[in-house]
């Protein structure tokens, strides 16, 4: 699939896009507590997505069977929502979330802490929102994409932390997954050149153990093989000739 680069009609639509996704992960932030099940976050997540007129990206893409992937603890993503899940103090929890609004996705990740946490899960959570931020200095026209994947790689290896490499970010627009990917670790190549006008999902997926994950017998979750706890952190950017616009991130 070619790499698309938006028109300023496009960016528009993305733009709203990504502006009602940070609401819903705003409201799911909130109503996140001990106690309550999976499925009463996938129920919330959808609900809000709905109210403005959206429809959510994950619903039966693939197959996939809710509305927000909810991962819990040593889950990296693509947990499936569950009346017989309950979220306890001290889980840490990543909701994974897409809307399409106008026929134009945006998609954003957040890990949350859920009560009291460890300290080693605290930090997991700040290192792996800080890999986003260190690879998006490079989200610029004339850098090469996989700058952006080495500068993630780099930042969680230096600290001892496991980056996930079976699963990476991607371009995004009309299709929720469009081309080109986008690994998260340290790469030998340069990758294609950043233009104005690219969207990209970008996604850092870092284990505070080893890099190596399995698939649960769902075929969808995802778990690291040691067990370690995973965080994730993605914004959906917008390339431009300056500095890269964050559409799920107005803060």
């Amino acid at each position: 699939m070619p790499i698309t680069l938006k028109s300023s009609r496009e960016i528009e639509l993305m733009t709203e896009a990504g502006r009602i996704l940070e609401i819903v992960h705003n409201e799911l932030e909130k109503a996140l507590h001990p106690g309550m099940t999976t499925k009463e976050i996938d129920r919330l997540g959808e609900e809000v997505i709905r109210s403005y007129g959206c429809i959510p990206s994950f619903l039966d893409y693939n197959g996939y069977p809710a509305s927000i992937c909810v991962s819990v603890n040593d889950e990296v993503v693509h947990g499936i929502p569950s009346d017989r899940r309950t979220i306890k103090d001290g889980d840490i929890v990543s909701l994974d979330a897409g809307v399409i609004y106008k026929g134009y996705h945006s998609d954003a990740a957040r890990t949350h802490a859920v009560g009291e946490i460890s300290e080693e899960a605290k930090k997991l959570i700040q290192v792996t929102r800080e890999c986003f931020f260190e690879g998006i200095k490079y989200a610029k026209e004339g850098n090469h994409l996989f700058d952006i994947s080495s500068a993630i790689g780099k930042y969680a290896e230096d600290r001892g932390y496991g980056v996930v490499r079976a699963l990476c970010g991607h371009g995004i627009g009309t299709s929720l997954h469009e081309s080109p990917e986008v690994p998260n670790y340290i790469m030998n190549r340069k990758g294609v050149k950043l233009k104005a006008g690219m969207t990209l999902a970008i996604e850092p997926m870092i284990n505070s153990g080893g890099w190596e994950v399995d698939w649960l017998d769902d075929d969808w979750t995802v778990v690291t093989r040691d067990h370690s706890l995973s965080a994730h952190y993605e914004n959906t950017v917008l390339i431009t000739e300056n500095e890269p616009k964050l559409l799920t991130l107005n803060a």
